[in-house]
Parts: C-alpha cells; sequence; structure tokens
C-alpha cells in the first residue's frame, strides 16, 4: 500500500492505494473516520485485483483541515473535493464505494463525476426533506454526529458505535483527530436541505448501477424504510442485507461483505 499527500482547492488531501492495478475504486469514508477504516479490503485480494482509492475528507484523518471551511464541510463539499482528487489523480472513470457520510457524498458526486461506473453505499439512507426522519434511527449517541467538541467519553461512544466489534485504536485516533466543526457544519447544512434530493437520484433509470448493503443490527439507519425507496437502476435485482452485522459490514464481516462487494467489483469491470 502507498501513502501520499495531494494538494487541492479544498484541504492537502491525505490518500491511500492499494497495491492492485485493475479498475479503479474510491472508498469514502464516514463522518469522522478515515480510509484507513476500509484495510480489511486494501490489504485482502480485493485490494491485490483492483486499484483502491480512499482519501480522507478535509478536517480527517490524514488530510488538512478544510482551508475554507465553509466552502467544504459539506457533503456538496467533500463531493467536489473527492472529484477535484479524481481529477488531479487523471482516474476518468472509476467505481465507488461510500460508507455512511461517505454514501451521501457518492450520491451527491453522480452528477459530477461522469465516469462513475457504478455505486455501492452502506449505512446511507437516500432521503430527503420530509422523508428524512424516516431514515435514521434516534439510536445511541446520534446526537454525537454534528457535536463539535467531544470529550474523551464522547470520543469512544462514538468510535466503537460507528463500527462496532472489533474495536481498535485507530478508530478512536481517527475521532479524536476529526476537526469538530466538519461535523457540526455538515449536519447543520443537511439539516437544512442543502444539496440533492438523494431519494430522486437513486430513483432516476440514468444513474450508473446502484448496490445498497446493509447491516441486519443497523443502529442508526432505518433499514426497513431503505428497502421502501425505490431504485431505478439497483444492482444485483434487491438490497444486501447482512445478517448480525452493524453499521460498517466491511470492518465488522468482512468475510460476509468482501464476496458481494469482489461480485459487484467484477460485473461494473466487466460491463
Amino acid at each position: 500500500m502507498k501513502k501520499y499527500t495531494l494538494r487541492t482547492s479544498h484541504a492537502d488531501i491525505g490518500i491511500r492505494e492499494s497495491e492492485g492495478t485493475g479498475m479503479p475504486v474510491l472508498m469514502i469514508h464516514g463522518n469522522s473516520s478515515t480510509g484507513e477504516v476500509f484495510r480489511n479490503q486494501f490489504e485482502g485480494p480485493i485490494g491485490a485485483t483492483y486499484r483502491l482509492i480512499a482519501a480522507d475528507l478535509p478536517g480527517h484523518g490524514d488530510s488538512s483541515n478544510a482551508f475554507d471551511p465553509d466552502r467544504s464541510y459539506s457533503m456538496q463539499g467533500y463531493a467536489d473535493a473527492l472529484t477535484e482528487v479524481l481529477a488531479e489523480l487523471g482516474i476518468a472513470d472509476a467505481a465507488i464505494f461510500g460508507w455512511s457520510l461517505g454514501g451521501h457524498i457518492a450520491l451527491e458526486m453522480i452528477d459530477l463525476y461522469p465516469g462513475m461506473r457504478g455505486l455501492m453505499i452502506t449505512g446511507t439512507p437516500p432521503v430527503a426533506g420530509e422523508d428524512m426522519g424516516k431514515g435514521f434511527r434516534p439510536g445511541p449517541h446520534m446526537d454525537l454526529t454534528g457535536k463539535e467538541h467531544f470529550t474523551e467519553q464522547d470520543v469512544f461512544d462514538y468510535a466503537s458505535g460507528t463500527c462496532g466489534l472489533p474495536y481498535d485504536e485507530m478508530l478512536h485516533a481517527a475521532v479524536a483527530r476529526t476537526d469538530g466543526r466538519a461535523r457540526a457544519m455538515m449536519i447543520a447544512k443537511f439539516a437544512q436541505n442543502a444539496g440533492k434530493n438523494q431519494a430522486e437520484i437513486v430513483a432516476r433509470p440514468d444513474t450508473p448501477p446502484i448496490a445498497i448493503l446493509n447491516g441486519s443490527n443497523e443502529p442508526y439507519i432505518n433499514v426497513e424504510f431503505v428497502d421502501t425507496i425505490p431504485v431505478g437502476n439497483l444492482w444485483g435485482g434487491q438490497k444486501f442485507l447482512i445478517p448480525g452485522s452493524g453499521h460498517a459490514p466491511f470492518w465488522d464481516a468482512p468475510d460476509q461483505f468482501d464476496p458481494i462487494f469482489k461480485r459487484f467489483l467484477d460485473d461494473i469491470a466487466a460491463a
């Protein structure tokens, strides 16, 4: 795996790439996390086959804080930053995986990045407007999602709540490092319905193939409601549910997640 930093108009972006030389796959992490959360995939057969690219969002992980927080700390701002990363890397087309906030960012990228070949989202309810409350559960530590200043207990609660087991110091460090303004400003703009109607985006028949995969024990997302959302170009003919998994199946159940993810990537690469 190689790591480097790329200067963009939003921030200095920390990037990690797997050893694979196949189709590029942009992996977008969630709120207060880091691209290192995808290490199971980076270090396994998927990362050896495909060129996995994880760019830490501005204000997260190995990236600098945003040069202009008001511009960058929103779903649309992050989408613009990652589209710029792909352009700087000369990647004209790629598959995208988005987890939680990363899934929302990826949905915003559909109209920004015409080279998107396919998209898988996990822990992401594509909702907007009056349905926003239906897409999320008032679960444990949900109030931390937009809290600017974290206590040490907040850091532990958020890291363990979002990824579950196995708990890892890397997860703790990622939450502790995050610019608190990134949480507060992003959630405030999401609550104001800034950005596109993501339910309308996924309903369109002209999107790239969209795969939806969630854990059956998802603590934050109303999976039952997500199952009712129409998807115009649904990959695999179904929405996938991993039994016993939580908010981050790629982390807590890679043995069940990876075969589905690989099948998705193989299918997209062959198209």
